[in-house]
């Protein structure tokens, strides 16, 4: 008797999985403005009218996508927060899981950034409520290995700014690089050259 509602449970969830990613394609394709839930149902293998049973509006769905990639994001930022180990082992780590993340979901990564660029119309107070706090907390973690000399004094805010910048761009402008580097999409080495360089460039500068 109880298997039947688990076996429905996770049919549900498969399906549901499957709306989100096919609406990450087309919100990464189109952006927000310019996709519509028939062209989300369409990617997804669905009717319209069988996506709106799952999501009611484009804005729910386009925030259930939203709130996946950031909180992806934001289990990475959870590396930083563990003041007894070693900053430059937490940095490496941190770096190659942001560079992963932009090599196998791409696509998410963009919708994301899409969505920073236009001013976060629809996601800044989640991005507020979500990202501030863990990032304070980064900040602490940082501050307290400078008091301990185990890291020179740095802005922290703005290192992790910039290590933002330097691997969400292998995702957000991967078709910039592919044209420079005359080969797409982005490849294994690649992103085994981007992390070496990005390691030496930020331990360089802080340990």
């Amino acid at each position: 008797m109880d298997r039947a509602p688990d076996k429905l449970t996770r049919s549900r969830d498969a399906l549901e999985a499957r709306i989100v990613q096919a609406a990450v394609e087309v919100f990464a394709e189109a952006g927000y403005a310019g996709s519509s839930l028939a062209s989300i149902a369409e990617r997804a293998g669905l009717s319209k009218q069988n996506l709106l049973y799952y999501f009611s509006t484009k804005q729910i769905l386009y925030e259930k996508v939203l709130d996946q990639v950031l909180d992806q994001w934001l289990e990475r930022m959870n590396i930083l927060a563990d003041p007894d180990q070693d900053p430059a082992q937490l940095l490496r780590n941190y770096i190659a899981a942001k560079l992963r993340f932009s090599r196998e979901q791409p696509q998410a990564s963009r919708v994301y950034a899409m969505e920073v660029i236009s001013g976060a119309p629809v996601y800044a107070e989640t991005m507020r409520n979500k990202i501030l706090p863990l990032l304070q907390k980064d900040i602490a973690v940082f501050e307290a290995w400078i008091a301990a000399g185990k890291i020179a004094a740095v802005n922290t805010t703005h290192l992790l700014f910039a290590i933002w910048a330097m691997t969400q761009s292998y995702a957000d402008f991967s078709a910039q690089m592919s044209l420079v580097l005359g080969h797409s999409p982005l490849n294994e080495h690649d992103f085994q050259e981007a992390e070496k360089m990005i390691v030496e460039m930020v331990l360089n500068h802080v340990c």
